[in-house]
Order: structure tokens, then sequence, then C-alpha cells
């Protein structure tokens, strides 16, 4: 099965790319001797994170536009949030880059978190590492929201844009060390509310420290993304940002992080949270920590 597709894929056969992102996501059988048969990846991957409600599905489907006009090709990975009660999740970049769908040179693929804390979808890595097999010049992957623990983007993107707006200076200062960790281009959107300068000024100063120990400086843009202002300017960011080689010890961290996930994952493939609820429904005075060592 995987074999048929593969060739379709390099060819840029959306219906196949989409059948073998279905196949991996629900770990049909042989998906995985499928990956381990696959080349390194090339394609550049643009992550863009930030708080519920930032913008990031706008700025996204802002920066196709850009990308689009400049005749490339990109694919799209979107993660929204499930519910931990019904496990669906409202999908709403399907309404937001409608537009795009329809479009030869773009292909968006929703994907709902199932619960990871990442704000990623738990087999992300797999998915990109698909998706850069086909005739792709940039994949974006928008994730749910960033926090301190939510930093498991910058393990995948080549490039991680961090989507902050001005009234964010509360969140800034509770998830400000994750984000000078993981961000490669900090965007100010909305920018045409009001203190959107002072709030810029800030969080220059706030991460002044982070910025020192950087080899090359971190970009802080304005944007307006419901408007398209200043969204070229981000695209050119990207593009200068991808033309460096990321030093041997960031590979290295960024390798083992991406190594460290599958693995987890692999670990935890048989404990299931419905098998778990079962358990503790038939003893409801059942101690979870005996539950744990059962594990």
């Amino acid at each position: 099965m995987f074999d048929s597709l593969f060739p379709l894929i390099q060819k840029g056969d959306v219906r196949s790319l989409a059948r073998t992102l279905s196949l991996v996501e629900n770990s049909v059988d042989g998906y995985l001797d499928f990956l381990k048969m696959l080349p390194k990846g090339t394609v550049p991957v643009v992550g863009i994170t930030g708080p519920p409600g930032a913008g990031k599905s706008t700025l996204v489907d802002a920066l196709i536009g850009c990308m689009v006009n400049d005749g490339k090709r990109v694919g799209v990975l979107c993660v929204d949030p499930s519910s931990p009660f019904n496990l669906g999740a409202l999908l709403g970049d399907r309404i937001r880059m409608s537009h795009w769908y329809s479009n030869e040179q773009v292909f968006i693929r929703s994907l709902a978190s199932r619960g990871s804390l990442g704000g990623l979808h738990p087999k992300i890595i797999e998915l990109t590492h698909v998706m850069q097999q086909a005739a792709f010049d940039y994949i974006i992957v928008e994730t749910v929201g960033v926090g301190q623990s939510e930093v498991e983007i910058a393990g995948l993107a080549d490039v991680t844009i961090v989507t902050l707006v001005p009234e964010a200076g509360d969140e800034v200062q509770t998830m400000k060390a994750g984000l000078m960790e993981i961000a490669d281009v900090f965007v100010v959107n909305k920018a045409d509310r009001p203190d959107a300068i002072i709030f810029e000024k800030h969080l220059r100063q706030m991460l002044a420290p982070a910025f020192a120990k950087k080899s090359i400086e971190i970009p802080i843009l304005r944007t307006i993304a419901s408007q398209n202002s200043g969204v070229d300017k981000l695209y050119q960011a990207i593009q200068k940002l991808l033309t460096y080689t990321k030093d041997d010890l960031k590979k290295l961290q960024l390798l083992t992080e991406k190594a460290f996930l599958l693995i987890q994952q692999k670990r935890m493939a048989d404990v299931s949270k419905q098998k778990l609820q079962e358990q503790i429904k038939a003893n409801t005075g059942i101690n979870i920590y005996k539950l744990v060592d059962g594990y």
C-alpha cells in the first residue's frame, strides 16, 4: 500500500499525500516500516506558535499568500485543541483559510492535538516527515498555543515564529523562559491596536539578556495580518534565517528532542486512557499510585 503511494507523493499528488497522512496518523500496519525507508526531509519547516487569540491562523493565511505570490508551493499542518471529554476538535482553520483549499499551490491538513500537552499532534514529527517527501517549497506548522512546557515546536521547525499581541504583557511574563529558548522571530500581531510600539519596546528590554547570547539578532516585527501589513517583512526574515546554518550543538539538541519524543510515544503506545477510565470506574476507591505501578 505505502509502496504504491510514495512515488505519487514525490510527484506532488495531493490525494496520495492526504491518504498517506491518514494512514500514518492512525498507525495503520506497516506505517513504521514506511517511515524507516523515507529519505531525510530537506523542505524547510516554519513553526508558528503563540497564545490563543494572537491571530496565528490569520498570520498563516497571510504568509501563505506571500509564498504563493513568490511562486512557491506550500504545505500547511494546522493543529487545534481537542476536548478532553469527547476528544473532538473545532478545526477553525477550515474557515479562516478556506480560500486556499482549492489552490493548486497550497495543501492544508487539519489535525487535532488529541490531548498532547506540547501544542502539537502526537504524530507531528512523522506527519511532517511525510510532508517533506512531497514537492513543497515550505511547510508551515501552526500549533495550539505556547507556554512553559509547550515548546515542542522548537524540536521540529527550522524557523520558529512566536506570535504575540500588544495586550500580552502578563502572558509573556509567565512564559518568557520558554520563549527565549525557542523563538527565531517574534511577531507583534494586531499592531494597529494601542500601545503596540510600547509593547515592542518592553519586549526588547525583557528579552535583551537572551538576545545577548544569540549568535544572530532575533527580529521583532509588527504585523496586521488581517490587512496583510508587515507580513512581507516576515517572509523576508524567514528566508534570511533559513540561509543560516544552525550550529552543531543546536542540531544535536533538536535531533535528540525528536528521538526522545518518538521513543516516548512508542513506550506509551499500549497505555489507553479509555482503559484507565474503565479501571477507575470499576473501582472508584482505587489508589492511583498503585494503578500506575501496574504499568
